[in-house]
């Protein structure tokens, strides 16, 4: 039997599963047209607003398929054979979803963890929403979080000399990494498995089904924009900021996930984003309260919007204005739909949660000893930083979902956006900056930021 294919197009996707899930194949063939025509209408996107080559030499509307869209436009690069795993994998997950999944228990320790596994379409922007570089059918179906997996990462044990950080030198490993590892470098040692977790809208990044502490892994896979890696500077960096926010947004109701531990081991590249991990808080809830992340929420939960207005009004008082305030003081926030929670009691919004701080921006003077590129002196790029996540991502999505489903004036609905973020005028008057993302992954250096911007609907109550 020929080896499975990392990286399926779909049509090997479909020859996989008759193989391995032939009751998911009648579902499959069904949902690719609708897949083929999500990516379309993403990559159509792109088209119309980004910097792209050749694009000018297109008509995306007379384009019956994404994949050959872009091997017309842009032939023989990787992002061809991305967006077909990503048409592939998004035709997947909705094949697998017969029955949609019930919403958890308010207070039940799995609860987001099911929640995250909600999301099925992945990013709704990238026309790489659901690429998996690296991985085969079977790997997808037993890992990505739209198939609702539960697993165990790896424990391995570290030589003594070879681990860099504060945890103990045991690194957790996503069972997709280990094997790799445990055949690259002989001398880590299985220690075992964890109890069992599930992976949320990362894939990468795991919560226990008892409840506990969050573990983000390093694999080699490319979702969406990047491989996703621990790097040392976020080992380093985590404790650092996780501290340093804790304490800038201690009367704001915004709760930072801090980043408790992290580690990597030390190869013949030194401390290797390839073999590293990181610990992370779970969210603390109160009686009553249920976290959603944001991507999830614009999707999965506006049937419990009463009053759209009052809603986004309650929003905007609890993550928009307290981003504009801890802005003024000195950092900015990259709060798009995955890494930033919203925190529900009686449906209505109470407070926010935020996560993972290897997309912040943080001003020089506040003196931090970060590596990478963290730190800037220019207001400027944090304000983009903030902007394009918070407003060009996040409030761009609510805004749409919210006058789709409650018929609700998108005007009127961005006004209450604006009122909360008066203190940085700016934010309300420059274009709103978004990131190009295929242009990105079109880019020598994929992993530059390249911005694209668009009119400002705030300014207008500017």
């Amino acid at each position: 039997m020929p080896q499975p294919t990392p990286t399926a197009d779909p049509a090997q996707t479909r020859a996989d599963l008759e193989n391995i899930r032939p009751d998911l194949v009648e579902r499959y063939d069904a949902a690719l047209p609708g897949a083929r025509a999500a990516v379309l209408g993403r990559l159509r996107l792109a088209l119309a607003r980004e910097p792209l080559p050749a694009a000018a030499h297109a008509d995306p509307d007379t384009a019956g398929d994404p994949v050959e869209l872009a091997a017309t436009l842009w032939p023989g690069t990787t992002l061809v054979t991305e967006i077909a795993n990503s048409v592939a994998n998004l035709a997947l997950a909705r094949a697998a979803r017969a029955q949609p999944p019930r919403r958890p228990a308010i207070g039940d320790p799995d609860g987001l963890g099911q929640i995250e596994q909600l999301l099925v379409d992945g990013h709704p922007l990238h026309p790489c929403c659901r690429t998996r570089t690296g991985m085969t059918v079977a790997d997808v179906l037993a890992y990505a979080p739209e198939h609702r997996p539960v697993i165990r990462l790896r424990r391995l044990r570290v030589p003594a000399g070879r681990w860099h950080g504060g945890a103990q030198p045991i690194l957790y490993a996503h069972p997709w990494q280990a094997a790799r590892l445990l055949r690259e470098y002989p001398w880590l040692t299985d220690a075992g498995p964890t109890r069992p977790v599930r992976p949320l809208m990362s894939l990468r990044t795991v919560a226990p089904v008892s409840g506990g502490p969050h573990i983000k892994t390093a694999m080699d896979v490319q979702m969406t924009s990047a491989v996703r890696t621990v790097s040392p500077a976020a080992v380093h960096n985590g404790p650092i900021l996780s501290d340093a926010l804790t304490r800038l947004t201690a009367d704001l109701p915004i709760d930072i996930l801090a980043e408790t531990s992290a580690g990597a081991v030390i190869t013949e590249h030194g401390p290797d984003r390839r073999l590293a991990h990181l610990v992370r808080q779970a969210p603390r809830l109160a009686p009553g309260e249920q976290a959603v992340p944001l991507g999830v929420f614009a999707t999965h939960f506006l049937d419990t919007v009463g009053d759209p207005y009052r809603w986004l009004a309650d929003l905007t008082a609890v993550l928009f204005a307290p981003l504009a305030t801890v802005l003024d003081r000195g950092v900015a926030l990259e709060a798009h739909g995955q890494n930033t929670l919203v925190v529900l009691r009686g449906q209505r919004p109470v407070r926010t949660l935020y996560r993972d701080l290897g997309g912040v921006r943080v001003h020089r003077r506040l003196g931090l000893d970060l590596h990478g590129d963290l730190l800037t002196d220019d207001p400027a790029v944090l304000r983009v930083k903030l902007a394009a996540a918070a407003l060009g991502a996040v409030a761009g999505q609510l805004v749409g979902a919210l006058a789709e489903h409650h018929g609700a004036e998108p005007d009127r609905l961005w006004a209450i956006i604006a009122g909360g973020l008066r203190g940085i005028p700016q934010l309300l008057t420059e274009p709103l900056p978004i990131k190009a993302t295929t242009a990105m992954r079109l880019a020598a250096d994929p992993l530059d930021d390249i911005w694209t911007h668009q009119p400002n609907p705030m300014a207008v109550h500017a």
